[in-house]
Formats: structure tokens, C-alpha cells, sequence
């Protein structure tokens, strides 16, 4: 019998979970916060649960995108630009520096308050801005994948 690559226990899972619902919480709050994300087709496309588990997740998707706070973009297979890595630009208020945060291959974090970092960072998320599909078409190209399963 083959063992998974990572053996993950149940209260790692959970505690993922939690952290996961506690950050969504800064996007209901009174004065959420902003969130621009692009999202490669890839990611959509992996199936994680079974169908109704992913109707779930793009309705999930949709509901967000509807907000004026939150933009969501999806780079689809084809369309130019691509980081090598998931990056993050965080935007912190007047008192905090902007900080680019970057995830590894080994689950690490790297952050940097560089503006020479931030600065290299912005050019390639506005780079995958103009490559992805206008934010207005995100909620049709979910629908279409969602017909797809």
C-alpha cells in the first residue's frame, strides 16, 4: 500500500481551515479590506472534493466577486503573462511600508518591505492584470466551468 507524500493529521487540517475562515473575515467586516486576485485557469480546473464540493467553490467565487471591495481575475490557459510563484502585495496603510510576500514550493513564506522587491513584484501583478480575462467576465467563465463538470 502506497503512503501519501505528506501524511497530514486531522487537527492540521482543522487548524488550516480555521486560519482560512478567520482571513475571509477581513473582507465582511465593516471596513473590509480590498482584495484583487488573479487566479490561473489551472487552479480552477483541479478538481478538489467531487462536483458538488467545486459548484460550491465557484459559487463561493462568484458571491465574492460581487462585492465592490473584491476583484477577481482569471488568467486563462493561453493568455500571456505568468509569475513563477503565488506572490502577494500587501498594502498595510500609511504607517506600514507595502510588503511583498511570496510563497515556496516548501510551504515557506518569504516576505520582503523592499520597495525595490515591492516595486519588481507590482510590475508582474499588473503584468497579469492586463493578461487576465476582464474582472466583469469572471462570474460567466465560473459558470462555464461549472457546466463543464
Amino acid at each position: 500500500m502506497q503512503r501519501p507524500v505528506e501524511e497530514t493529521t486531522s487537527e492540521f487540517i482543522r487548524n488550516g481551515v480555521e486560519l482560512r475562515m478567520a482571513r475571509q473575515e477581513v473582507l465582511t467586516r465593516d471596513t473590509p479590506v480590498r482584495l484583487h486576485a488573479i487566479l490561473g485557469e489551472a487552479a480552477l480546473r483541479y478538481v478538489v472534493g467531487d462536483a458538488d464540493v467545486m459548484r460550491e467553490q465557484f459559487g463561493q467565487l462568484t458571491k465574492w466577486a460581487a462585492h465592490d471591495h473584491i476583484t477577481i481575475q482569471v488568467l486563462s490557459f493561453g493568455r500571456g503573462y505568468r509569475s513563477t510563484n503565488d506572490f502577494a502585495i500587501l498594502y498595510l496603510g500609511d504607517r506600514l511600508p507595502p510588503r511583498v510576500q511570496t510563497d515556496t514550493a516548501w510551504g515557506a513564506v518569504s516576505t520582503s518591505d523592499k520597495p525595490r522587491e515591492v516595486d519588481r513584484f507590482a510590475r508582474r501583478f499588473d503584468a497579469m492584470v492586463a493578461s487576465a480575462l476582464p474582472p466583469e467576465e469572471t462570474p460567466e467563465f465560473l459558470r462555464r466551468l461549472e457546466r463543464e463538470l
